[in-house]
């Protein structure tokens, strides 16, 4: 049987298509890393990305090690298979010469600039349960503008404009490849790693003003700390199974498990990519459990002073003093 060019066009690519989808399958399978974002001290505050080597032994500067490697998380998402091969190649190894001590490591949010913030809202049954309301039948789905994201150890800042800031303690993952229409049992294929976030909310513009739309309690300056590592889906045994926590000034005030999730990871993915296509670096809010603020009786909100921990089981721990 003889194809036409145009046949022998689909077949290759449609062949293409699938060995691309079979490399990032394996590279997710092989990949155990906590990637980060950060800056060295002394540096004059330009970005790295790199490896952790473990808790206190230092980060591995990607760039430094190989100087095709790019200088953000999301330029190496983009790269796709070869640039978590070249992470991985550069943990195997760990060339003392490439590794920065971590007491001269200062670090960022994971992502910066991303393309998408998506965020989850009433996405737990007990913090349903909180309030009385009615489990939802499809995602809730709403945003922040990247504008908001902070990094996992800098300042929360009390606006003006707001006297009912609360806290949010929330499981992220971040995007690793581009897609749309995408299937729930393909779904985590496309999903880059986790990390955790605080989606810090001003209740009074979110429940109160402007139309009782979110958007504006959701997205003030450094309303979305994130941190302290981008880790790999590989390292997380079940992301749908982690203990998380908050605390503030440490006193316990949210403490659940993301068993507790209403729609999982792959289904967040598969809902919210019928609408927009997903692109490398993209951010997503899974929701929070009970134990916020605004529901406590009387309402308890931040103010100037308070320190917030968000703990998530094998992801890590993010700290912010509010100023």
């Amino acid at each position: 049987m003889r194809l036409s060019l145009r046949s022998l066009s689909l077949v290759l690519r449609s062949f293409s298509d699938r060995l691309s989808a079979v490399s990032e399958k394996q590279i997710d399978s092989v990949a155990v890393m906590r990637l980060v974002q950060f800056c060295r001290q002394g540096d004059d505050g330009r970005i790295r990305v790199g490896v952790e080597q473990g808790e206190g032994l230092g980060v591995i500067d990607l760039k430094a090690y190989d100087s095709s490697m790019p200088t953000t998380m999301k330029e190496l998402l983009e790269m796709g298979p070869r640039g978590m091969q070249c992470a991985q190649r550069a943990l195997d190894a760990s060339p003392a010469k490439c590794v920065v001590p971590s007491a001269e490591v200062r670090l960022l949010s994971p992502v910066l600039a991303p393309e998408k913030v998506v965020c989850v809202g009433m996405n737990y049954r007990d913090h349903c349960l909180e309030q009385n309301a009615p489990i939802p039948e499809e995602p809730i789905i709403f945003s922040k503008f990247p504008s908001a994201i902070t990094g996992p150890f800098d300042d929360i800042i009390l606006p003006n404009e707001s006297q009912e800031v609360d806290w949010e303690v929330e499981l992220a993952f971040v995007i690793g490849r581009k897609g749309k229409h995408i299937k729930e049992e393909d779904a985590m294929s496309y999903v880059a790693g986790f990390t955790v976030a605080n989606d810090v909310s001003a209740r009074d513009w979110q429940l109160k003003r402007n139309g009782n739309q979110w958007l504006l309690g959701k997205t003030f300056d450094s309303f979305c700390p994130l941190g302290p590592a981008l880790v790999t889906t590989s390292a997380v045994k079940d992301p749908h199974n982690l203990g998380i926590r908050c605390l503030v000034n440490g006193v316990a005030v949210q403490n659940s498990n993301t068993n507790q999730l209403i729609f999982k990871t792959e289904q967040v993915v598969a809902w919210v990519s019928q609408f927009m296509t997903l692109s490398p670096g993209d951010v997503f809010l899974t929701g929070t459990p009970p134990g916020v603020g605004v529901f406590r009786n009387p309402p308890v909100f931040l103010k100037k002073g308070d320190v917030v921990e968000c703990q998530i089981d094998q992801v890590g721990v993010i700290r912010n003093n509010v100023v």
